[in-house]
């Protein structure tokens, strides 16, 4: 009974092997959103790091996290580490491999705890007529946990709605700065022209 009972958990256990190797290799995960704030002032809050704590899903899992800022302060070369004891936000490290402005941001993503994984981010932005339509996708190789891992959990969702969440926070924030923006150009402009005098207006009197 015994031997029976061994050999019926081998061929159970061969079997869930066999289906988690078959599991395809590649993902991706990716989102979009639209805001109504130009495609510039979306671009700014993406590529540089420094910005990321408005916005980004991931940033309120621990607000003790440790944080790192080296390489180029803007675009490509910039690198973001993050260090946190819950698992939720774990370790890793964010460098921009390409950014095009007001395009697009790549970004190399490397986790390091609680698991290791490299992948790659991308997000693009395309100009609308009423502002900006934002992509943002994450693609790599799952290795075997991973994959066993997704016959339970629902990656694209669980990431997605990371995605979804970030891109309302992005939208929020971009307009917030475009309507900042657009306040102090208009409160600009009336001094701008108060210090310019008329045609045929005459120059106050000195005492």
């Amino acid at each position: 009974m015994a031997k029976k009972l061994l050999i019926g958990v081998a061929v159970v256990i061969a079997v869930l092997i066999a289906v988690v190797a078959m599991q395809p290799k590649d993902f991706k995960i990716e989102r979009s959103a639209q805001t109504a704030a130009p495609a510039p002032i979306v671009y700014a809050q993406i590529a540089d790091f420094h910005n990321w704590a408005a916005w980004s899903p991931w940033e309120s899992l621990d607000p003790a996290m440790e944080k790192k800022f080296s390489g180029a302060p803007v675009g490509t070369g910039a690198v973001y580490d993050w260090s946190s004891q819950k698992k939720e936000a774990g370790t890793g490290r964010m460098t921009i491999t390409d950014a095009k402005e007001p395009d697009h941001v790549a970004i190399k993503l490397e986790f390091i705890k609680p698991f290791e994984a490299t992948n790659n981010v991308e997000l693009k932005l395309t100009p609308t007529a009423t502002g900006t339509s934002v992509n943002w996708a994450m693609t790599g190789e799952r290795n075997f946990m991973m994959k066993a891992f997704g016959l339970f959990m629902n990656m694209d969702k669980m990431v997605g709605d990371d995605f979804e969440k970030g891109l309302t926070q992005l939208a929020a924030v971009s307009e917030a700065k475009a309507k900042a923006a657009a306040e102090q150009a208009g409160t600009a402009q009336p001094a701008e022209a108060a210090a310019t005098p008329m045609p045929g207006a005459q120059a106050p009197a000195t005492p």
